[in-house]
């Protein structure tokens, strides 16, 4: 399915864009830190070519039937499913997670197709007859037109698929612009939706950096952005979308907390805190970065996370557990924090810097990372670190753990472990972010909910997938019919327009 090339090209109309780039990037292995391949970076014109392509497709594509959108979709599914371990591997060799979290994240994206498959019983609108005499109203949902979709590099097949099967299934047509660190990925879901009968141009991928986002957010016929990626980047891509006139939803950045409560089972929290806290090598927006632990569980809970550190293998061996960060210049601002933490009065509990790497010594590695005793005045605390750096917090009661959260800016997730129902009823309904897991280090909603945080995490207010990708990617439009007597040669009966 895919060919040999001197770089990684754009998927326009159909087929790989034969033209030679104007700029190329590198795509590293970050395993090795060397530079594996090369890819396109799009021009102005580049951009306009795959918008021009979707908005042709989308005149015809926009009338396609239920039946013919889900059945593209069945396919896409089958061949996603057959071909998962495929995806794995170049997610895997680009972006430097471990081949197992790459099949992870790949499986929750199967989820969202699967939604996406059912787009049939999910475009019904509403019906009422006889609104007034002979006068039936009705609603019903269209496709916006063609729409862009700005993908980051931390899930380079889930996070383009949250996107493109529910806007593609609704009736639109989809450039996808998704990050130059790790761009395969992109190319590989649109080949593999091509074999699944997708006509030519309703799915577009454009490689690049700043000039395809900027294209993208001021070109006059793209009518919607999703984005996902950091809190400024997504402010910049909703003020400059909304500013031409695009619907816009942008998925920022997090700080997700942990909240452990005196009556926890700390085995359980522990464990959560480490798979939560570097999983991916932290570099999730779901991921946990901070720990609050409430009462005396402090020591005790430190101690029992600082133990499963030990023990987690990192490296690109089939049996390690964490992969290197995405690229030498990302590992090294990670690492800038550690010596910011312990000159800010933290203590460094456990030091990824010194753990054992089973790997090439030029990747970009950096160990588990655990601070204690951490200010909510400290960088480490304030700032998206985006990286396997876990803080721990100290506080005495669940008013404070509470006020915590609540005063952070971002409100993407948070997660309380305590083993008294009360508390968590309290919990999910005093704390003020949009995922809330109870027991659940990670709670990423189930395909058939939205995905979408609160407070500088989220702007616009749309989620992702779901109910909410549904109505994000659609325009209501309501009908008001009046029907006549065949008898009469379909004149007016003269019944009053409103009654």
């Amino acid at each position: 399915m895919t060919t040999t090339q001197k770089w990684i090209r754009h998927h326009i109309g159909g087929k790989p864009w034969d033209e030679a780039p104007e700029r190329l990037g590198d795509v590293y292995d970050p395993t090795t830190g060397k530079v594996a391949q090369q890819v396109a970076y799009a021009s102005v014109s580049e951009v306009d070519a795959a918008v021009d392509a979707a908005a042709e497709a989308f005149a015809s594509w926009r009338n396609a039937s239920l039946a013919q959108r889900s059945t593209v979709m069945f396919k896409f599914r089958e061949l996603l499913n057959d071909r998962k371990g495929d995806l794995a591997e170049i997610v895997s060799a680009e972006h430097g997670k471990v081949v197992s979290d790459a099949a992870g994240e790949i499986q929750r994206a199967l989820e969202s197709v699967e939604y996406a498959c059912g787009i049939p019983a999910l475009l019904k609108g509403g019906f009422s007859e006889n609104a007034s005499t002979r006068v039936d109203v009705y609603s019903i949902q269209q496709p916006v037109g063609v729409v862009g979709v700005i993908s980051p590099f931390n899930f380079p097949a889930m996070v383009p698929l949250w996107f493109v099967p529910t806007a593609i299934a609704c009736g639109n047509t989809v450039v996808l612009k998704p990050s130059e660190k790790d761009p395969s990925a992109a190319n590989f879901i649109a080949e593999m939706f091509a074999g699944a009968g997708l006509p030519d141009g309703v799915l577009n991928v454009v490689h690049g950096d700043k000039v395809a986002v900027d294209r993208l957010l001021d070109h006059p016929v793209v009518k919607a952005i999703s984005f996902v990626g950091s809190t400024p980047i997504a402010r910049y891509v909703y003020e400059t979308g909304t500013a031409h006139g695009k619907r816009v939803q942008a998925l920022g950045g997090a700080k997700n907390h942990m909240v452990v409560l005196p009556d926890a089972d700390l085995d359980l929290a522990a464990d959560a805190a480490v798979s939560a806290g570097f999983g991916s090598a932290g570099e999730r927006c779901m991921a946990i970065s901070v720990v609050v632990a409430v009462g005396e569980v402090g020591d005790s809970l430190v101690e029992r996370i600082k133990s499963r550190i030990a023990d987690v293998k990192v490296g690109s061996g089939a049996s390690c557990e964490m992969g290197p960060l995405v690229t030498g210049v990302h590992r090294d601002k990670v690492t800038s924090y550690l010596d910011a933490g312990v000159s800010q009065g933290a203590v460094l509990a456990v030091d990824g810097r010194d753990h054992p790497i089973d790997g090439e010594e030029g990747g970009f590695w950096l160990g588990p990372t655990l601070f204690d005793h951490v200010g909510t005045d400290m960088t480490i605390y304030t700032d998206e670190i985006f990286g396997p750096v876990l803080s721990v917090v100290r506080c005495d009661t669940y008013e404070e753990a509470v006020e915590m959260v609540n005063s952070n800016r971002y409100g993407n997730g948070t997660a309380i472990f305590t083993n008294d129902g009360g508390a968590a009823r309290r919990f999910q309904n005093e704390i003020e972010v949009g995922m809330v897991g109870v027991n659940v280090p990670i709670p990423v909603p189930v395909a058939y909910y939205s995905f979408g945080g609160w407070k500088e995490s989220l702007f616009g207010d749309a989620h992702a997938y779901g109910p909410h990708g549904v109505h994000f990617f659609t325009r209501s439009k309501v009908v008001t019919s009046r029907w006549l007597d065949p008898s009469h040669g379909g004149v007016n009966l003269g019944f009053p327009q409103n009654t």
